[in-house]
C-alpha cells in the first residue's frame, strides 16, 4: 500500500508554502534588480522559476527527493548571496547596505524554513539498503545432555 504519512504531508506543505513565498518575494524585486544589476535580476527570476517548479513538485510528485534537494540548494544559494551582498559584496561591484525590509528578512525566513523542512523530511526517511537490527538480542543458553551437570 502506498500511503503518505501525516508528517510527510505537513513537511511537503510547509516546503511548498516556503517555495511560493520565495517566488513572490523575489518576483516582486526582479524588475528593480534587472535595472540595477542585470545579472542579479536574472538570478532572482531564475531562482523564482525554479522554486515555482519545486513547489509544484512537492505537492504532486510521488517521490519528491529531487525537488527537496533542488529547493534546498536554491534556498541556501539565496541565503549565501544575500549575506555576501551585504558583507563583502558580489561581482561587478554589487553591494547592498541594508536588509531591505520587509523583503530581506522575509526571504531569509522562508529560505531558512525550507531548509529546516528539508532536513526534517530527510530525517524521517529510511536509509536505502539499511538493515534493521533486532531490538533485543536473545541470550543463547547452553544445551546440555546427560547428567554431567552442565559441564562438557
Amino acid at each position: 500500500m502506498n500511503s503518505i504519512s501525516a508528517s510527510d504531508v505537513t513537511l511537503r506543505g510547509l516546503g511548498a508554502i516556503c517555495a511560493v513565498g520565495n517566488v513572490v518575494l523575489h518576483g516582486l524585486l526582479v524588475s528593480d534588480h534587472l535595472e540595477e544589476k542585470f545579472y542579479i535580476g536574472f538570478l532572482f527570476a531564475l531562482g523564482s522559476g525554479v522554486m515555482l517548479v519545486v513547489a509544484v513538485a512537492l505537492v504532486t510528485v510521488k517521490r519528491p527527493k529531487i525537488a527537496w534537494l533542488t529547493g534546498a540548494l536554491v534556498s541556501l544559494g539565496m541565503i549565501i548571496g544575500f549575506l555576501l551582498s551585504r558583507t563583502v559584496g558580489l561581482p561587478d561591484g554589487y553591494y547592498e547596505s541594508g536588509w531591505e525590509p520587509p523583503y530581506g528578512p522575509l526571504s531569509l525566513i522562508v529560505e531558512g524554513l525550507f531548509i529546516l523542512a528539508f532536513l526534517a523530511w530527510l530525517r524521517g526517511k529510511p536509509t536505502a539498503g539499511a538493515v534493521l537490527a533486532p531490538s533485543h538480542r536473545a541470550d543463547r543458553e547452553r544445551i546440555t545432555s546427560g547428567g554431567n551437570g552442565g559441564r562438557k
